[in-house]
């Protein structure tokens, strides 16, 4: 690793103990206080949703696994009838729209898949992330969650191959849709006003991600970003109109924790990768990301970890001005690699990161 790269890690380590002398012993009564006033806004809500046109409902997302174990993830919440059903699959929601429905807390969610009957749990945001042990050959399967009173869901899961050797990781902001990050209200009229038909995808990352689909089939591709859950419906329909090879989402729920404000972004990417790693030992994963949301720090310090986990890092540049002010670094990333033998592509678009991929033998 270079010392650019390794200051550009030790920086991140920096902030990330900085988030946490936020919640010293001096400001856990704040938090508790916030975390009251927190639970007494979503009572509140959620009897406005019972008494309104809201009805109670599991959404399914997409999941992923092995042959004997799967991830199933999905919400329990109210919500405006269709908003989150299969019959509203290409309708033109308002982003902001998501972010209405209320969650249903600590809910008991019935998972079918195959021959399989689970129960699980959501958590206080309404959201399932559970493990279900199972038998299941690989490809995609149905995974249907219920719930008392409330609406069904079918979504599906993707079972890995156990000799399965390569896998696509890939960031979503500013990687595979352009967020404009660097113009704050620009990017919160993206999130919160615009539907996924007036997004703008990146210019020729559908063509690289589904070229690796292709040529790999057997291949999972999966979507780690630090959005939150409430966005998974319009970034959804975003991907699969844009044509990009379906994989789950993992999101993460902008909630306060304990000791600290909001949750951390990059501790999400960090213990998502590392569960990747713990989970499919076998596989070596292309790490997608961009310049702008310190991807290239996350990426390199779990090479420099995990270096049999990792085929390459593929960065999209984002120009200086972008890079700078939302947060990322101003350099293209060329050279920059935790390990000699791990592959680091870096470039504006994907046609020029599919170009040194392949002349890397990545692709």
């Amino acid at each position: 690793m270079t010392a650019q790269h390794t200051h550009a890690v030790a920086r991140d380590a920096d902030a990330d103990a900085a988030a946490d002398r936020a919640g010293t012993p001096r400001l856990k009564p704040l938090f508790r206080l916030a975390q009251r006033l927190g639970q007494a806004w979503n009572g509140l809500r959620t009897r406005q949703a019972r008494n309104g046109d809201y009805v109670a409902q599991v959404v399914a997302y997409r999941g992923y696994g092995t042959t004997e174990r799967v991830r199933v993830l999905g919400r329990v919440m109210y919500a405006r009838p269709g908003l989150h059903g299969t019959q509203d699959t290409f309708n033109n929601f308002r982003g902001w729209v998501s972010f209405t429905s209320v969650p249903i807390q600590d809910a008991d969610v019935t998972v079918e898949i195959g021959a399989t009957r689970a129960v699980v749990r959501a958590d206080s945001g309404g959201v399932v992330d559970a493990m279900v042990d199972v038998e299941l050959e690989p490809g995609w399967h149905d995974v249907r969650m219920s719930a008392d009173g409330a609406e069904a869901s079918v979504a599906q899961v993707r079972v890995v191959a156990p000799d399965t050797r390569f896998g696509i990781v890939s960031d979503i902001d500013d990687t595979v849709m352009v967020t404009a990050l660097p113009r704050p209200f620009l990017a919160l009229w993206n999130t919160f006003v615009l539907s996924e038909r007036a997004r703008t995808p990146t210019a020729g990352m559908a063509v690289l991600l589904d070229r690796l689909a292709t040529e790999r089939p057997d291949a999972p591709v999966i979507y780690l970003s630090t959005g939150p859950w409430n966005a998974a419906p319009t970034l959804q329909r975003f991907l699969g109109r844009n044509l990009y090879p379906a994989g789950p989402l993992l999101l993460t729920d902008w909630g306060m924790t304990p000791d600290r404000w909001f949750r951390s972004g990059r501790e999400h990417k960090r213990e998502n990768l590392e569960r990747l790693a713990a989970e499919f030992p076998g596989i070596r994963w292309l790490l997608v990301g961009d310049n702008g949301q310190h991807d290239e720090a996350i990426y390199a310090e779990f090479a420099a970890e995990h270096p049999d986990s990792v085929a390459a890092v593929a960065i999209r540049q984002l120009s200086p001005g972008q890079a700078v002010f939302s947060g990322g670094t101003t350099h293209d990333g060329g050279g920059v690699a935790a390990r000699p033998d791990v592959t680091w592509a870096s470039a504006p678009d994907g046609a020029g990161l599919a170009e040194q991929l392949e002349a890397a033998g990545v692709l």
